[in-house]
C-alpha cells in the first residue's frame, strides 16, 4: 500500500498570459514558468519589502484591540500571554512578551502542559496561574495561537474580573467566545490574507499598539524598534505550515534577512548554533527542518516553557544552556518517534486489505500523545490516506491528532461525525489538513467505523487516493546548472507555494547506498546522453529500475569550498525496463 517512493507525476498547468508577463518583466524563463503555474500574475507579488505589508488598520477590531492594550499599558495594568505548546505558539508568546514589554507593558506568560491541561485557555490553566502567582494577577489575558474555541476559559477569566483578548488563526466554530477577538478567519474579516500564523497575528497586534501609542503622544517621539521580531515571525510561520501567500512570503523573507544579518534574539542564534548551522546562512528549510523541530520538542515531550525562555534569553550565554536542553529533547523525540512509527506501520500492515481503506485510525497505549501528530503525518505520507493516531492521555481518555490529504477536509470530517453521532467526540478542532480530538477509550471502535465511512463519503472519486505529485515539467539539459538554482532561490518557497519539482527520464550510471537507507546516484539524462548529473535520494527504495523517470528539486551542494549542482529526488515513476540494480557502491552500466 505504501506510495512513498513511486508516485503518479502530473505537470502543473501554466497560465501562458502570466508567464508572458513575467518574461516581459525580465524573469528567468524557468522561474517565470514555475511562478505562472502558482497563480503569480506579476512581479509585484515577488516584492517582499516591508512597505508592501497590508497596514494593521485593515484587520477588523485591531484598532479597538490596540487602543485597549495601549490604554492598559499606560495604566500599568498586568498582561498575561496565554500561549500554545507548538513552535507557532512559542514564537507568538515570545513576540508579545518582548514587543509589548518594549512598549512599556508589564507582561507575563503561561503555557499549558499538554499532558495535564490539554490545549488552549482553560479554566484549569487560569486557576493554576492564580494559585501559583497570586502576586501577579493579570488585568488582561491575551491568547496567542489559541482561544477561538475557549468558551469556558474566557468565561472563567471574565468571572474573575480579567479581561480577555483572543488572538488566533484557527477556524472558528459555530459559537465564539464573548470577548474581543483578532482572527483573520472570522466570517466578517476583510483582511487581505486568511493565512497568517498565530505569530503573524501577534506581530500585527504589536504593530498596531505601537502605532496607537505613537499617535497619543502630544509631541513626536521615537518609538522602540520591533522589526527584529520578524525573525520570530518567520520561524513560527514556516514551522506551523501555514500557506505562504504573498503576505506570509514577505514576512518570512523579512525575518530571514534579519536572521542572516544577526538582527534577532540570542535564543535564535543559540538554536542555530546547537543545530550546527550558521545563522548567517539561514534558509526556509533551516527553519522548517532544523530549528522548528528543536523548539517543538519541548512542547511534545515536556513543557514549552523552556522553549519560550530560550527565545526570551537576554544573552547568548543565557540562551545556550536552554538551547542544549532543546537539542537533547529533540534527540529523544526522534528516537521515540522512530520506534512509534515502526510500530504504527506494522499495525497498518497487519490490517486486512489496508489498501481498500479510505482512512487510517491507530492507537497504542505506548505512544506519547505529544508525538501522535508526527506519527500521523508520517503514515499519511507513506500510505496516502487521512490518518488519525491516538495516545493514552489518562485512564479512560484518548487524545489524538490527524493529518489529511488534499480533497479531504479533516475538520469537516470530524464536524460531520460530531453532528451525526453527538457525544462520540469529546473535543475536536483544527484545519483542512490537520486536526486534534479526544474521545473516551470505549468509543475507539465506533469512531474508527465512523471515520472510515465519513472519509469515504467525502471522497468524490477514487482517484482522490492516488498519490499524485505535481511537477513543473521537464527541464531542458542546458538548465541543469547553478545559475538556475540561484534564480529559483531568490523566491521564498514553502507550504502552499511549493519549491519547484521537475521531471526527467534518466539512466542510472552509478548507485551508492548511504547509511543503509539513502542513495547517491549518478544519472544520465536520456534526452542528453553526454550529460552526467549527481543526485541524492533520502529514504530511498531498496531497488530501482535502470531507466526511470525521476521527480526532483535542484540544489547547490557545497563541499570543501566547492559548489556543484545536485538533484534531490522526491519520487520516481517507473519505465518498462527489465534490468534492476540495487543500491551498491559499484558502477553499473
Amino acid at each position: 500500500m505504501s506510495q512513498l517512493h513511486f508516485r503518479r507525476l502530473v505537470d502543473r498547468e501554466v497560465c501562458e498570459k502570466s508567464q508572458a508577463q513575467l518574461l516581459a518583466a525580465g524573469l528567468d524563463p524557468v522561474l517565470a514558468r514555475c511562478l505562472a503555474s502558482r497563480q503569480v500574475t506579476d512581479v509585484e507579488s515577488l516584492d517582499t519589502s516591508l512597505g508592501r505589508l497590508p497596514p494593521p488598520r485593515l484587520m477588523k477590531r485591531l484598532s479597538t484591540a490596540a487602543e485597549a492594550i495601549g490604554l492598559a499599558i499606560g495604566q500599568g495594568q498586568r498582561l498575561l500571554i496565554a500561549g500554545d505548546y507548538d513552535a507557532d505558539g512559542a514564537t507568538a508568546t515570545a513576540l508579545l512578551v518582548q514587543g509589548l514589554g518594549r512598549l512599556g507593558g508589564t507582561v507575563d506568560f503561561v503555557v499549558p502542559d499538554r499532558f495535564r491541561l490539554g490545549y488552549g485557555l482553560t479554566p484549569g490553566l487560569i486557576d493554576q496561574w492564580m494559585d501559583q502567582r497570586p502576586d501577579r494577577r493579570p488585568d488582561w489575558i491575551i491568547t496567542v495561537d489559541n482561544g477561538i474555541s475557549a468558551l469556558e476559559g474566557v468565561a472563567h477569566a471574565q468571572s474573575l474580573g480579567v479581561k480577555v483578548l483572543v488572538t488566533d488563526h484557527h477556524l472558528p466554530g459555530t459559537q465564539l467566545p464573548d470577548c474581543l477577538i483578532l482572527n483573520p478567519q472570522l466570517g466578517d474579516e476583510t483582511f487581505p490574507s486568511k493565512h497568517l500564523a498565530g505569530v503573524g497575528v501577534a506581530f500585527y497586534l504589536v504593530m498596531a499598539v505601537r502605532t496607537w501609542m505613537a499617535q497619543q503622544s502630544p509631541t513626536p517621539r521615537e518609538m522602540p524598534r520591533i522589526d527584529d521580531l520578524l525573525a520570530l515571525v518567520a520561524l513560527g510561520t514556516v514551522a506551523d505550515l501555514v500557506r505562504l501567500d504573498d503576505l506570509n512570503r514577505r514576512l518570512v523573507s523579512q525575518g530571514l534577512g534579519r536572521l542572516q544579518r544577526g538582527s534577532c534574539s540570542p535564543g535564535l542564534t543559540a538554536l542555530f548554533q546547537v543545530a550546527g548551522r550558521a545563522v548567517e546562512q539561514a534558509s526556509v528549510d533551516d527553519l522548517g527542518f532544523l530549528i522548528g523541530p528543536r523548539l517543538n520538542a519541548a512542547g511534545r515531550l515536556t513543557d514549552m516553557t523552556v522553549g519560550i525562555q530560550c527565545l526570551l534569553a537576554n544573552s547568548l550565554e543565557e540562551a545556550l544552556p536552554l538551547a542544549h536542553q532543546l537539542q537533547a529533547l529533540n534527540l529523544s523525540r526522534r528516537e521515540q518517534e522512530a520506534s512509534s512509527r515502526a510500530q504504527a506501520i506494522a499495525l497498518v500492515e497487519q490490517m486486512p486489505d489496508p489498501s481498500q481503506r479510505s482512512g487510517l485510525v491507530l492507537f497504542d497505549p505506548r505512544w506519547n500523545i505529544g508525538l501522535v501528530g508526527l506519527i500521523a503525518s508520517r503514515l499519511k505520507d507513506q500510505f496516502y490516506r487521512p490518518t488519525i493516531v491516538f495516545g493514552q492521555a489518562e485512564e479512560g481518555l484518548l487524545r489524538g491528532s490527524g493529518r489529511s490529504i488534499p480533497g479531504i477536509h479533516l475538520r469537516d470530517v470530524l464536524e460531520r461525525i460530531h453532528t451525526q453521532q453527538p457525544g462520540l467526540l469529546m473535543t475536536f478542532g483544527g484545519h483542512a489538513m490537520a486536526a486534534g480530538l479526544s474521545l473516551a477509550s470505549q468509543n475507539l471502535s465506533a469512531f474508527e467505523e465512523a471515520f472510515e465511512q465519513t472519509v469515504r463519503d467525502f471522497a468524490d472519486e477514487p482517484s482522490l487516493f492516488d498519490n499524485v505529485l505535481l511537477t513543473d515539467g521537464e527541464l531542458e539539459p542546458h538548465h541543469h546548472q547553478l545559475r538556475t538554482v540561484e534564480q529559483l532561490n531568490q523566491v521564498i518557497w514553502g507550504q502552499g507555494f511549493p519549491r519547484p519539482v521537475f521531471r526527467n527520464r534518466f539512466r542510472l550510471v552509478s548507485s551508492q547506498r548511504l547509511k543503509e537507507k539513502h542513495l547517491r546516484l549518478g544519472l544520465q539524462p536520456l534526452q542528453s546522453p553526454a550529460h552526467r548529473l549527481t543526485a541524492i535520494w533520502f529514504d530511498a527504495p531498496a531497488s530501482l529500475e535502470q531507466e526511470l523517470e525521476l521527480a526532483y528539486e535542484l540544489q547547490i551542494n557545497e563541499w570543501q569550498g566547492q559548489r556543484s549542482l545536485q538533484l534531490l529526488v522526491r519520487a520516481a515513476q517507473a519505465l518498462p525496463k527489465p534490468d534492476k540494480i540495487t543500491g551498491s557502491p559499484n558502477e553499473v552500466s
